[in-house]
């Protein structure tokens, strides 16, 4: 006697997930926090320990994220993220936390409303954002013909970084080499396309009609450093904080301190 059986197939992946992650003793202001390419949400979990009472914390686990961005990568019919985030929050969000990419994704919406002549906070109750480690050329000719390789080592090297500072065990570092360019390969040409097309459109950014109050944060060795300085210059109320001992994850590295800081932010709001 033979059986057979159908085989059975995973659900579908959810292209954008928002949940909430914490909740502090007196919560004040609800904050979303987005990750950035083929990361995910738990990049901000070594904050929850030190995160200050006020804060009411949703965490996005977005298209771009590690299980998802190939897909993602090759649909370019999708909806503007960052509104999609909001509206999944319910009542919206006070504060929009964003890294990386993310941080790029979220000037851009800001940018695009400013120039319909829309306020952020009556439109959408935002009261403020965080910037961490975000990409910003003010110039079209700070991008030479040559940059795409260049921007390809740094995506590889962002990657193993990440790697390098997940909990556990120390990993070998030619294990680490070789795990982060399998995440880069997972990411394939058309996701990171898709990142180095948003980068490229930064230099006409509305950057003067984003009046929020920002705040901009990035660690002392990330090679992008220098960018997260000239933005917090182009923005009307930015305020720019570099924190040393760290690269491209400085909530991750420095939770402590980079708690801190949001918390200093959160109360001036």
């Amino acid at each position: 006697m033979t059986t057979s059986t159908t085989p059975v197939r995973p659900p579908p992946v959810r292209p954008l997930l928002v949940q909430r992650r914490h909740t502090g003793d007196a919560p004040r202001l609800r904050v979303l926090l987005m990750h950035g390419l083929a990361s995910g949400g738990s990049v901000w979990d070594p904050l929850w320990p030190y995160a200050p009472a006020a804060l009411d914390a949703w965490v996005a686990e977005l298209p771009w994220r590690g299980d998802h961005v190939w897909e993602w990568g090759r649909q370019y019919d999708g909806p503007d993220w960052t509104a999609a985030c909001l509206d999944a929050v319910p009542g919206g969000a006070d504060v929009l936390i964003a890294h990386s990419f993310s941080a790029n994704l979220l000037l851009e919406y800001l940018s695009r409303a400013a120039a319909r002549g829309e306020d952020p906070v009556a439109a959408r109750g935002i009261k403020g954002i965080v910037l961490v480690s975000p990409f910003y050329r003010r110039d079209p000719d700070d991008f030479p013909w040559d940059a795409v390789g260049g921007m390809q080592r740094d995506f590889l090297a962002i990657t193993e970084e990440g790697i390098r500072l997940r909990p556990g065990k120390p990993i070998d570092p030619e294990i680490q080499h070789l795990m982060a360019r399998r995440v880069c390969e997972r990411a394939g040409l058309y996701g990171w396309m898709r990142f180095f097309e948003v980068y490229l459109r930064t230099p006409w950014l509305r950057t003067e009609l984003i009046g929020v109050p920002a705040l901009v944060v990035t660690g002392q060795d990330d090679f992008a450093a220098r960018e997260s300085e000239t933005l917090a210059a182009d923005l009307p109320a930015a305020d720019l904080r570099v924190l040393g001992g760290c690269g491209h994850y400085p909530m991750f590295e420095q939770p402590e301190r980079f708690s801190a800081l949001l918390g200093r932010f959160l109360e001036s709001l």
